[in-house]
C-alpha cells in the first residue's frame, strides 16, 4: 500500500482535491480508501436509525454492512489518541491510503497552503509537494507545486512517486 497525506487550514479544498485524486486513481485501475482526521462529536449515522441507537445505548463497536457496504462505528468510552498508524492499520488491502489532516504525522504528505497563512514546507520534512490556489507559494521551493483544481496532476505525481510512498510502518 502507497500512502500520502494532505493537510492544510480548514476550508482550503483539502477534500475537493482528494475527491479528484481519487477519481484519476481509480480510473488507472486502483484500489483507493481514505483516513480522515475529524473534529470530536462528528457523526456518520443518523440520529434515530438503528445504528445510531446502539451506539447510543452504549455499544462500544457497531458494524453495519449490506451487500455494497460496510461501516464500523468505535464509541471511546474516554477521549483517546488515536494515531495515524492505528488507523492505516484498520484498512483492508489497497492501492492507495489517502490521508487527510493529521497535519504533525510522519508520513510524506502534500500541503496545502493558503495565502495568508505560514506554509510548513520550508521546515517540515515530509512535505513532498505543495497546493495552492494560483500555484504559487511564498517561499521558494524546489518541491512540486500545483494549483488547487489540478486533482490530475497531483495523482500522476502520486503514481510517479509510488516507490516513494509505499508504506512501511512497523
Amino acid at each position: 500500500m502507497k500512502v500520502c497525506g494532505f493537510f492544510g487550514p480548514s476550508g482550503v479544498g483539502k477534500t475537493t482535491l482528494i475527491e479528484g485524486v481519487i477519481r484519476e486513481l481509480k480510473a488507472t485501475g486502483q484500489r483507493v480508501s481514505v483516513v480522515k482526521h475529524a473534529h470530536k462529536g462528528f457523526e456518520i449515522d443518523a440520529p434515530g436509525k438503528d445504528s445510531w441507537r446502539h451506539r447510543q445505548a452504549g455499544a462500544f463497536e457497531v458494524v453495519v454492512a449490506s451487500g455494497h457496504r460496510l461501516a464500523k462505528v468505535r464509541e471511546f468510552e474516554a477521549a483517546a489518541q488515536i494515531n495515524v498508524h492505528q488507523l492505516l492499520a484498520e484498512l483492508v488491502p489497497c492501492d492507495w491510503a489517502l490521508v487527510e489532516g493529521f497535519r504533525n504525522a510522519d508520513l510524506l504528505r502534500i500541503e496545502l497552503w493558503r495565502e495568508g497563512d505560514a506554509p510548513a514546507y520550508p521546515e517540515d520534512p515530509f512535505v513532498i509537494a505543495v497546493v495552492s490556489a494560483d500555484g504559487k507559494v511564498p517561499v521558494p521551493t524546489l518541491l512540486p507545486v500545483f494549483r488547487q483544481g489540478d486533482a490530475a496532476g497531483v495523482a500522476l505525481y502520486l503514481l510517479a512517486q509510488a516507490k516513494r510512498l509505499e508504506y512501511e510502518h512497523v
